[in-house]
């Protein structure tokens, strides 16, 4: 496997459901997520290009589901698996990322 081009990280946190914090995993559909993140991969044949790691706590709980793509670090939130292939499309295989799922500077 070559060096991918980009990395993507999605928040599968599971916290009680009281907990204060809440979590992507609980009730944010982080799981449908990252499944989507693989199954776009897989549907364009991205695996030399774009990793897919599912991960721990990512930050803003309140504001997840969460995903952050590397090299950039740009952290995205309330990310649905209706967005994947919007991401894909523009920031995984065209560079620019999706604006309207940024996370603000002051949350991250």
């Amino acid at each position: 496997m070559s060096k991918p081009q980009r990395h993507v990280f999605v928040c599968t946190q599971n916290r009680p459901a009281q907990h204060p914090r809440g979590s992507c995993g609980g009730g944010k559909g982080s799981v449908a997520l990252v499944q989507a993140f693989w199954a776009e991969q897989q549907k364009r044949n991205a695996y030399e290009t774009v990793a897919i790691t599912y991960s721990g706590c990512l930050g803003p709980c309140d504001q997840g589901a969460n995903v952050i793509v590397y090299p950039e670090a740009v952290l995205y939130r309330s990310v649905t698996p209706d967005d994947v292939a919007e991401i894909f499309t523009s920031h995984l295989e065209g560079g620019t990322p999706v604006a309207r799922l940024i996370a603000p500077e002051a949350v991250w």
